[in-house]
């Protein structure tokens, strides 16, 4: 058993020594372990290192990068936003121009059309005074027509009617009646015109006889008749009774009464009938009713004349009056003979065309009707 014990004490060493060359070996294995250990904790930190160095490189330049991107894009958006800037101004700048546009036609359009209303109003106004006019010259030519169908009517070649037909009655009241008034001159000489239809009668103890020239040149104008002066008829009467009959003082003057009582628009008009003021008036006239704005004398005016449609009155003296009147009824009966209204013999139209000459005559020589 001590042997056993030896052995085993023997053993036991044994085994302890074996256990302790186990760890021996282990231990002369373990540096080898850890050199390795530590070889492979360098190669892997190494290699961490790398990877590190390596992400923070790549990250570098991955920030590197997109800052690049970023600036770019930045870049990029400043210039769109640049672009933006300009393309707004210039925007602004059109609607400021079609703003500055819009308000200038707007502006001509209101012009424009006001320009067109006023003179619409004033075509309207010039149509409407034509269509009184016109109006107010149909009511004279239709009181002309009844007062000839009323002489035809009334008055024969064998009883003719004295109170139609002035040329019957005494010379001191032949043609002029008292409160005498005139509006246009075609209606100025119903007296005369009247007549045209009768033939005139001599008055008493007068004697006629007829100019052979005188009657030669009437029935060349009768066969067609015309107001043009370049007939021999009328150059003869606008010499020697029309011209000389409104000869007056105021030449100027003269010569627009003439030109109106030659194109019918000639007015006259008694004073004490007017009650509207006058709108215009001329030098002549200015001193009042009192001087004659032809004659230039100091007269009584009891009328006053309108030429045309200019609303310009000049008041005249009876003398004046009657001349005017006289040129008139000459004028108004052979346009009545133009428009064949007259239906007599050519004989009994030529006295009646030399009665009108002679109050011409008459008139510019100075004589009037008290009643003028």
């Amino acid at each position: 058993s001590q042997a056993n014990f030896e052995e085993d004490g023997q053993e036991q060493p044994g085994v302890g020594h074996w256990k302790t060359l186990m760890p021996s070996k282990d231990s002369k294995e373990g540096p080898e372990t850890g050199c390795q250990d530590a070889g492979g904790g360098e190669e892997t930190q190494s290699t961490e290192q790398l990877n590190v160095s390596r992400l923070r490189s790549s990250s570098v330049e991955i920030r590197e990068k997109g800052s690049e991107f970023l600036k770019e894009e930045l870049h990029r958006a400043q210039k769109e936003l640049k672009l933006k800037d300009k393309e707004c101004e210039r925007l602004s700048k059109v609607r400021e121009q079609l703003e500055q546009e819009l308000e200038e036609l707007t502006a001509s359009l209101f012009e424009e059309a006001h320009k067109m209303v006023r003179e619409a109003n004033t075509k309207r106004a010039a149509s409407e005074k034509q269509l009184r006019e016109a109006r107010g010259k149909i009511d004279m030519l239709q009181a002309e027509v009844t007062a000839l169908k009323t002489l035809v009517i009334t008055s024969t070649p064998s009883s003719p009617n004295r109170e139609l037909h002035p040329q019957l009655q005494s010379p001191s009241k032949a043609g002029f009646k008292k409160g005498h008034g005139r509006n246009k001159s075609t209606s100025s000489a119903m007296v005369s015109a009247v007549s045209q239809n009768v033939p005139p009668e001599p008055v008493s103890h007068e004697c006629k006889e007829v100019d052979s020239i005188l009657f030669a040149e009437f029935q060349a104008w009768k066969e067609s008749p015309t107001l043009d002066k370049s007939s021999s008829f009328l150059d003869r009467i606008y010499r020697e009774d029309i011209a000389p009959c409104l000869d007056f003082t105021k030449q100027e003057l003269s010569e627009l009464v003439r030109v109106a009582v030659e194109e019918n628009t000639l007015t006259i008009e008694p004073v004490a009938s007017q009650t509207l003021p006058v709108v215009k008036m001329s030098a002549e006239e200015r001193s009042g009713p009192k001087k004659c704005a032809l004659s230039g004398l100091p007269r009584t005016c009891k009328h006053r004349i309108m030429l045309g449609d200019s609303g310009n009155y000049y008041y005249i003296s009876p003398s004046c009056r009657a001349r005017i009147t006289a040129v008139c009824n000459f004028f108004t009966y052979i346009r009545y003979i133009q428009q064949g209204l007259v239906r007599q013999d050519v004989e009994l139209m030529y006295w009646e065309v030399m009665r009108l000459r002679r109050e011409m005559s008459l008139a510019k020589l100075g004589f009037y009707p008290s009643e003028m």
